[in-house]
C-alpha cells in the first residue's frame, strides 16, 4: 500500500480502495483472493479484490488461508448469533449474514422458513457461491432445506464473469410462505425485489403495530405490504397501501387475505406514492409510512436525493391530520443519520407545524453494524408526532 493508507486497515475497516494501493504482484484475477502489505512490508490483510473504487473486501486481518474451514467458523458465529437474537416460536424470517456486519463483506444471506436467499455482492463471494453452500448446509443441518443463489443483479462485473440465479441446494417443494411475528407472508425470492422481502424492518414494524390502534393508515411504497398488515392487527380503522408497482399491490393484497381474509378495512392502489400523497384530501389519515426506495445508491446523486427526502416528507407532513404520526424512513447507504434528520428538519420548517420525534429507529439486531464500518449502518428513521 502507499505510505499512509494503512491506517484505515489499521483501524479495521474493511475495505481497502484503489488509490491507496501502491502496486500488485502479478495480474490478479478480479475475486481472487489476496494479501496486502503496508509500504514496510508488513502483513495488514487478506480479502477478495476487484476491480472498481473498493480495490480489496478483507476477509481477515490475520494470515490465515480462506478456506472450507474458514467460510464453516463464519457461518457458525453468525448462525448462533441469530439462534440467541429470535424469537423461534413465531418468526421464521431474519437475516443469517449481513456482509461486513458479519465479517463477510459482499455476502448478504436471508432466512425464510427453511430457504435460505443467498446474494453476493461481490466477485469473490461470487467465486465462491459453491463453497460457502456447502458451508452454511453443514452449519445449518436440517433447518435449512433449500440454497437459492440470487446474485444477477447485484454483481460489478468488468471481467466477464457471469452470475445466474437458481438453486444451490434443494429447490423442490418450495411453499415461499413464512412467518415474522406471527403474521405470514409470501416470499417471492425468484423474481421479487432485493432476497424477496424487507426483512431489515421487523422491529419497527411491531413498533408500528402499537401506534395503530384507531387510526387512518397511509402505507406508501408499500411493496409486500407488511407495515399493513402490522397495522390491520393493531387495529387500524382502514389501511390504504399505495405502490407504482401492480404485481408488489397483488403481492400486498395477497398477504393481507393470507392474515385476513375478507378484511374490509383495506384497499391497495398501484400508483405512483407521491402523486398520490400530493392529492390526498388534507386530514385523510393520521399515520403515514413513509419507507421509500434508497433515493441515492452513489455520493454522486447524494443532493438530489435528499431533495427528494425533503420534498416527500414535507407533503406528508402538511397533509396529515392534527396529532398524526409519520414513520419516515431512509436506506440509502450514502445518506447519513444527520443527512436525513436534517432533511426531515427541513420539511418540518418548511411546513411550519408544530413537528416532534418520538423515536430514532435503526435497522434490528439481525443485521448487526460491524463498529469498525459504518457504512453496515444503513436504515435511518424517525417517528414523527404532526400537531
Amino acid at each position: 500500500m502507499n505510505p499512509g493508507k494503512e491506517e484505515s486497515l489499521k483501524r479495521f475497516h474493511p475495505w481497502i480502495f484503489s488509490g491507496a494501493i501502491h502496486h500488485a504482484e502479478g495480474r490478479p484475477e478480479e475475486g481472487e483472493i489476496v494479501e496486502v502489505y503496508s509500504s514496510q512490508k508488513e502483513f495488514l490483510a487478506v480479502g477478495h479484490c476487484q476491480i472498481g473504487s473498493i480495490a480489496v473486501r478483507v476477509l481477515s486481518f490475520k494470515q490465515e488461508e480462506i478456506n472450507g474451514d474458514f467460510w464453516k467458523k463464519r457461518f457458525e458465529t453468525a448462525w448462533t448469533l441469530r439462534q440467541s437474537l429470535l424469537n423461534k416460536t413465531n418468526n421464521n424470517i431474519f437475516r443469517l449474514l449481513h456482509g461486513e456486519g458479519d465479517n463477510m463483506p459482499g455476502l448478504i444471506t436471508d432466512i425464510y422458513g427453511k430457504t435460505a436467499v443467498m446474494q453476493a455482492h461481490s466477485p469473490g463471494m461470487h467465486l465462491a457461491r459453491f463453497e460457502l453452500a456447502a458451508a452454511m448446509k453443514e452449519v445449518t443441518g436440517d433447518s435449512i432445506e433449500n440454497i437459492y443463489y440470487k446474485s444477477e443483479g447485484t454483481l460489478p462485473f468488468k471481467a466477464g464473469l457471469e452470475a445466474e440465479n437458481g438453486y444451490l441446494y434443494g429447490g423442490s417443494d418450495v411453499s415461499g410462505i413464512a412467518v415474522e411475528n406471527g403474521l405470514q407472508f409470501r416470499i417471492d425470492w425468484e423474481k421479487g425485489q432485493k432476497t424477496g422481502f424487507f426483512i431489515d424492518q421487523r422491529d419497527n414494524r411491531s413498533l408500528l403495530e402499537k401506534y395503530a390502534k384507531g387510526r387512518d393508515v397511509l402505507n406508501l411504497f408499500c411493496y409486500t405490504g407488511s407495515f399493513s398488515c402490522y397495522a390491520l392487527r393493531g387495529g387500524a380503522g382502514k389501511v390504504h397501501s399505495v405502490d407504482s408497482s401492480a404485481r408488489a399491490v397483488d403481492l400486498t393484497r395477497e398477504n393481507v387475505a393470507l392474515n385476513f381474509l375478507g378484511e374490509m378495512r383495506h384497499q391497495a392502489f398501484a400508483e405512483d406514492a407521491f402523486k398520490y400523497l400530493e392529492k390526498t384530501d388534507a386530514s385523510a389519515y393520521d399515520l403515514i409510512i413513509l419507507d421509500p426506495p434508497a433515493f441515492a445508491k452513489h455520493r454522486k446523486v447524494l443532493k438530489n436525493a435528499l431533495q427528494g427526502y425533503k420534498k416527500l416528507n414535507a407533503t406528508a407532513i402538511e397533509k396529515i391530520r392534527r396529532g398524526g404520526i409519520i414513520f419516515t424512513f431512509s436506506c440509502s447507504q450514502v445518506v447519513t443519520r444527520e443527512d436525513f434528520r436534517l432533511a426531515v428538519f427541513s420539511a418540518a420548517a418548511q411546513t411550519g407545524r408544530n413537528v416532534k420525534i418520538l423515536h430514532q429507529l435503526t435497522q434490528q439486531s439481525d443485521h448487526p453494524i460491524n463498529i469498525y464500518h459504518p457504512e453496515s449502518e444503513y436504515i435511518k428513521g424517525l417517528i414523527l408526532f404532526v400537531e
